[in-house]
């Protein structure tokens, strides 16, 4: 009897131990503040209209440009973000031929002298910064002047020339181990 008690004991008590244990993992709380911060990953397209690098590409363009000569065009980029990021640039070649002219003008014409060194032409017509590019930092140069052809005939005279260029940044964490790796660039 006294066993069959102290069993009774044992299991009840077991019982009301499971019980609070149950009722305190179910009505147990807490709070926790999570704060999780992310970088940023921000660009300035840099264009010089002179070798100092003092006076900045109008943004009118450059008049008066005959066949045969130069104009200095320094295009650089500068990460203004906080984090590393891989650059990209695009560069599109136009003429356009002046009001009432017909022909089909060739943008060959134009030369850009392209820096092959510090940056890689991508399959896709990108040119490709090769290294990271460090908050602060700037690029070297993609490249540093537009040349005319002295070949250029009668077709051009009057007509506008045009250089667009577009830079792209990723970050560089998490993204690849160099800039031909990574993903994330947005469409053209």
């Amino acid at each position: 009897m006294k066993r069959r008690l102290f069993a009774g004991a044992v299991i009840a008590m077991c019982l009301s131990v499971l019980g609070f244990g149950t009722l305190a993992y179910f009505t147990a709380e807490d709070t926790a503040h999570n704060v999780i911060t992310s970088g940023d990953i921000d660009i300035e397209l840099l264009e010089w209209a002179d070798e100092e690098k003092t006076v900045p590409f109008p943004a009118e363009g450059v008049s008066g440009v005959m066949p045969g000569t130069e104009t200095t065009k320094i295009v650089e980029v500068k990460n203004t973000g906080s984090n590393a990021a891989y650059v990209r640039v695009g560069v599109e070649k136009e003429i356009r031929l002046s009001h009432g002219v017909e022909g089909e003008p060739d943008s060959g014409l134009m030369k850009i002298d392209f820096d092959e060194t510090s940056w890689t032409l991508g399959d896709d017509g990108f040119y490709y910064y090769k290294e990271a590019l460090q908050p602060g930092a700037v690029t070297e140069a993609l490249f540093a002047s537009v040349s005319f052809d002295p070949g250029m005939g009668n077709l051009y005279q009057n007509s506008t020339a045009s250089v667009e260029v577009t830079a792209y940044a990723v970050q560089v964490d998490n993204n690849g181990g160099t800039v031909m790796d990574a993903n994330g660039w947005p469409e053209k």
